[in-house]
């Protein structure tokens, strides 16, 4: 096995870099204090073809694959995780299933401004009854002739203020649970369609979580994303592959933590000495090291395996998922508590770090699901 990156894998990884730290890191405060939407960071990740990462070429994306995209995520989180869950939700929860899923007219007219970052999108599933339990989707499809017509709301959804383009899942039959639910694209511009509450939230400040309300919103059939009630495949077989891009946000958050953690232990004095010099401090920042590293192998072998296209990588991906978001709170706590009383302080990154991090133990799958959905495949018959 190689665990060294290609070339082209290295270029993403320096490209990203270099702008996340000249581009993405002096705004990051800015978008976490004044819950900024950094839209002129979304419009530059576009021009370098961070939007699209692992779409081809002739659908409008940068034609490379999803151990570039995880690189290229991990970078951008480093610096800004909610730069990082912007691109994130474009790339994999609105991208990736129209890639799969779409028809060639779908691509022409919903992937490529997609892919190229000329439009934002998201992803809308979940409800206030419907969270965990995607199955117990409410919001009603009721064909009308040519057109159907959904009714109902969407809860905490990324990017649905912003969003030019949505993926809708709605039932066709509540009484047949999840066999009912099908999937829709549609623009922000249809009748019917609305924002609704845009909640406050304790992290990922420069990222809306947005209520989408549905009145009588007519839909064309050609719009139908997959067939109809096949809706929750397309949702499952989404979320392994969002599980990937959450799990390389997580990574960059945690990273983060581990190199202000480090640059603080060596500028801090205490007894005479830096805190460097403590074996207390050194544990920590080692175990810190060694997890994330842990994490790291495990997005990318999830990337990897998905890249490879022979089957499903659910459990690859609830693996990468919950091991990388578990170590970006562990290591926002470590950097935090190295920090001491200054850590506390909102002057300084651990509280940002650790407030960003706690998301990713909870969207796209919380860690109990991952866990369900690892088990579950491990004692199946």
């Amino acid at each position: 096995m190689d665990f060294l990156l290609s070339e082209e894998h290295e270029m993403i990884r320096d490209m990203a870099r270099d702008f996340a730290e000249r581009e993405v890191e002096p705004l990051a405060e800015k978008i976490d204090k004044e819950h900024y939407y950094p839209k002129e960071l979304v419009a530059k990740m576009a021009e370098l073809g961070l939007m699209g990462v692992a779409v081809p070429e002739e659908w409008g994306g940068a034609g490379m694959d999803n151990l570039a995209y995880v690189i290229a995520m991990e970078e951008i989180s480093a610096k800004c995780a909610s730069t990082g869950v912007i691109m994130s939700v474009n790339n994999s929860l609105v991208c990736d299933p129209l890639l799969t899923f779409g028809t060639d007219g779908q691509k022409e007219e919903w992937l490529k401004p997609l892919a190229s970052g000329e439009k934002l999108g998201c992803m809308a599933l979940t409800e206030p009854s419907a969270g965990t339990d995607a199955g117990a989707v409410k919001t009603t499809a009721v064909r009308d002739g040519d057109d159907y017509v959904l009714n109902g709301a969407k809860l905490f959804i990324t990017n649905g203020r912003e969003a030019d383009s949505i993926i809708v899942f709605a039932t066709v039959d509540k009484e047949k649970k999840h066999r009912g639910i099908t999937a829709f694209v549609h623009s922000k511009d249809t009748p019917g369609y609305s924002v609704g509450k845009i909640e406050e939230k304790l992290g990922i400040h420069g990222s809306s979580t947005a209520e989408l309300v549905y009145e009588d919103c007519r839909i064309p059939a050609s719009q139908l994303l997959g067939e109809e009630e096949k809706g929750f495949k397309v949702a499952m077989a989404t979320l392994d592959g969002g599980r990937i891009g959450i799990a390389a946000q997580a990574l960059g958050i945690g990273r983060a933590a581990l190199d202000c953690a480090c640059a603080y232990a060596k500028e801090r004095q205490q007894f005479g000495k830096p805190l460097a010099a403590f074996q207390a401090i050194q544990w920590m920042i080692a175990d810190m090291a060694c997890e994330l590293d842990a994490a790291r192998l495990l997005v990318h072998r999830a990337a990897w395996q998905k890249d490879q296209k022979s089957g499903r990588y659910s459990m690859a991906s609830a693996m990468a998922k919950l091991k990388a978001a578990e170590v970006a709170s562990f290591c926002a706590n470590k950097a935090l508590q190295i920090h001491g009383g200054y850590g506390y302080s909102t002057e300084y990154l651990p509280e940002r770090l650790l407030r960003d991090a706690k998301i990713t133990e909870i969207y796209e799958g919380t860690s109990e699901v991952q866990r369900m959905v690892i088990s579950g495949m491990l004692l199946k018959d």
